[in-house]
């Protein structure tokens, strides 16, 4: 297993889901680790279930911190860091979604998660870029297929992941004379706190999940986090600007069939005032 002794990370949006796994290999891995996030008793909750389920020699710490600002993630970094100041690891996993018909989208619901899908990101980005101009470091931005495929009902959302996936590839081109590499991951759907009303209510959109992987199943939020490990570690030293997916094969085929959670939210009358019937993957 890779070792991250003594390294510092910083891991955004790492009370839940994704960053929950993500937080729990990095310390794993002996990495000391901050999570940040927006809610005090979210992360006060998942550090005490990381010291208690995570068998390490890394710690943890938590800090409050919005994405979309700019101080706040530079304050955030500057608690991850070490007593001389320096960052190892930062993982931009903090995220939102958004999915519905395109004519009903508004500019706001679009501005919002740009918000903090890439502009979250780049905060994180560039203050982790220049705390690590001195001694390098690796830099983790967590995308999504939906950057690469695209689908119905996720122009947002694919969109700023598409984006995102572009702004690591530009700053790993520009900072990577400082030591410092930059890659995104591409997770395909995973099990966890964002996904679970998909899982319990609709079964059959996991399942065109399941069934577009050649892997055959869902992921884990701590296999994309053995992802991230890998990255921040020494056995990726020379891989810098690259989107990965780890999504059981998914991108190889299509982007899934939302259309079933959206006409069940919209009504078959309003979907079909919104949405050209038969336009669907398997229409």
């Amino acid at each position: 297993m890779t070792d991250l002794m003594s390294k510092t990370a910083l891991v955004t949006g790492g009370g839940t889901g994704i960053g929950f796994g993500i937080a729990a290999k990095l310390l794993e891995a002996n990495a000391h680790v901050t999570i940040a996030g927006r809610r005090e008793d979210v992360l006060e909750e998942a550090a005490e279930r990381l010291e208690a389920s995570v068998s390490s020699t890394g710690n943890i710490k938590i800090v409050c911190c919005d994405v979309t600002d700019a101080i706040a993630v530079k304050n955030a970094v500057e608690v991850a860091a070490n007593d001389k100041g320096a960052l190892d690891i930062a993982v931009a996993n903090a995220g939102i979604g958004a999915g519905g018909p395109f004519l009903s989208m508004t500019d706001e619901t679009l501005r919002s998660v740009l918000e903090v899908n890439v502009i979250g990101a780049f905060n994180t980005i560039q203050a982790a870029a220049e705390t690590m101009r001195s001694s390098g470091g690796s830099i983790i931005a967590i995308s999504s297929i939906a950057g690469a495929l695209g689908g119905r009902f996720r122009a947002a959302y694919a969109s700023s992941k598409a984006a995102l996936d572009m702004l690591v590839r530009s700053a790993a081109d520009e900072l990577g004379g400082f030591g410092i590499r930059i890659n995104s991951i591409r997770p395909g759907v995973v099990e966890s706190e964002a996904t679970a009303m998909m899982f319990e209510h609709m079964p059959h959109i996991i399942d065109d999940y399941r069934k577009n992987m050649p892997l055959g199943r869902v992921g884990e939020p701590e296999e994309v986090g053995d992802a991230v490990v890998w990255l921040a570690g020494s056995g990726s030293s020379w891989v810098t600007g690259q989107n990965i997916a780890v999504d059981g094969g998914h991108t190889l085929r299509r982007a899934p069939d939302l259309e079933p959670a959206i006409r069940a939210r919209l009504g078959d009358e309003e979907f079909s005032k919104l949405s050209k019937p038969g336009s669907g993957p398997n229409g």
